[in-house]
């Protein structure tokens, strides 16, 4: 719970005390989860969202776009390298979020179509469709919230000469567009690393997808917070399930015989 006063913010189940400007934060709508990131997001902030395959990385980030726009009405981009834009609809209308629902709020964008048509397109054309179809939209739909699924998939197409650089550059033009980002990143099993060229520095916050196994027979998914510029959040793991729909957080469940 959040109680504002005079540009002062209270939050109460912590104690944190902070002084400034109240800033508009935007919902993930996993419940539970919000909270421990004191009400959400901050506005245009670039998150990198990462783990291993199998943590629901592409679901959770089409959740949240698809969450803002049928209940605030806040346009979204998401946009595809891999997947399919039919695959992609059909997997989240199996989810229970169907496109429909939020008409022409949320746009997908399939690249993946271009990759099979265009593969020997020159490094540079490949980053240079990504902004043009990213500042285009921006122009004409004046989205609020956008998905780049994924940043590795660009980073190869885009044959970065100098990673560390040429990622400085991309998240600086993504700021630009005044817009909050969600990056999915893929991670190895094991590793400690979020990013593997600074990634992890450049962006705003970093939300990690687990696999954890509790038990011979049994693997839980979890979430982390590791870090998220401008607000107070939990540094602690959560349970993450889906249900009907919903994507919820409860404390880690240790039990073995759960």
């Amino acid at each position: 719970m959040l109680w504002f006063k005079d540009g002062k913010g209270y939050i109460a189940r912590t104690g944190f005390f902070y002084e400034g400007n109240c800033m508009e934060k935007i919902r993930t709508f996993i419940e539970g989860f919000d909270e421990k990131l004191s009400g959400g997001i901050p506005k245009n902030h670039i998150v990198l969202v990462t783990g291993e395959p199998g943590t629901m990385k592409s679901s959770l980030c089409y959740y949240i776009l698809h969450n803002n726009a049928k209940k605030l009405g806040k346009k979204g981009v998401y946009i595809t390298l891999e997947q399919s834009r039919e695959s992609l609809i059909e997997h989240m209308k199996n989810m229970g979020m169907s496109p429909e629902e939020v008409g022409d709020k949320i746009s997908i964008v399939d690249l993946a179509l271009i990759r099979k048509s265009m593969e020997d397109l020159a490094r540079e054309g490949w980053l240079q469709i990504f902004k043009m179809y990213a500042q285009n939209l921006k122009d004409t739909m004046d989205y609020e919230l956008l998905v780049l699924d994924s940043l590795p998939v660009l980073e190869t197409l885009a044959s970065f000469e100098n990673p560390r650089v040429d990622l400085f550059h991309l998240f600086e033009w993504m700021r630009d567009l005044e817009i909050t980002t969600f990056l999915v990143s893929e991670l190895a099993h094991g590793s400690e690393a979020y990013g593997k060229h600074g990634e992890d520095f450049l962006a705003d916050g970093i939300i990690h997808l687990t696999m954890d196994k509790v038990d011979e027979i049994t693997v839980q998914r979890r979430i982390r917070c590791v870090k998220m510029r401008k607000t107070y959040h939990s540094m602690n793991y959560f349970t993450l399930m889906f249900e009907h729909g919903r994507f919820q957080v409860t404390r880690v469940i240790i039990d073995r015989e759960i």
